[in-house]
């Protein structure tokens, strides 16, 4: 995988930019499909249950990330927008006890020569929820660890 990362961030959004060796409609299935994504979705030490998954407008994701502290973290995407293969907007969210942190997420998918540029921009309601995030749950950090196990499984496929 290319080692090109670009952060764009700002002060209610966090975002990343990735060239991935790999071609976009792989890295789309990936993205997509619940045998592939729950194999590599969340930041390092994670697993995920899925309980639905449903990618289309107005379809609905719910799955359970699984902590290596042991800790359950239950996930609510709502899609917003799906654009096969080229961009998913979501509504990520939370459920039981992580209900109030929400964040709107959009994903490009660009071909570049049989490589595919990967964008992924999450926007917050205010700088001071986006702070939160960052401080109790390591947002950003966690952000470059989804993106890293995203190029790690591919790798492993080709």
């Amino acid at each position: 995988m290319s080692d090109q990362l670009k952060e764009l961030s700002n002060d209610h959004s966090l975002g990343i930019t990735r060239l991935l060796d790999a071609p976009r409609e792989l890295v789309w299935r990936v993205w997509t499909s619940p045998e592939h994504v729950l194999r590599w979705w969340g930041p390092a030490g994670f697993t995920n249950t899925n309980k639905e998954m449903d990618v289309r407008t107005g379809g609905l994701w719910r799955f359970t990330m699984h902590g290596p502290d042991g800790r359950d973290y239950q996930n609510r995407i709502d899609f917003v927008e799906v654009v096969k293969p080229e961009r998913l907007v979501y509504l990520h969210s939370g459920e039981d006890d992580t209900s109030d942190i929400k964040f709107h997420v959009t994903v490009t998918f660009e071909e570049q020569a049989g490589k595919t540029q990967l964008s992924m921009r999450m926007v917050f309601d205010t700088a001071a929820e986006l702070k939160r995030v960052v401080e109790e749950f390591g947002a950003e950090e966690g952000m470059h660890q989804h993106v890293a196990r995203l190029v790690a499984y591919l790798e492993s496929l080709a």
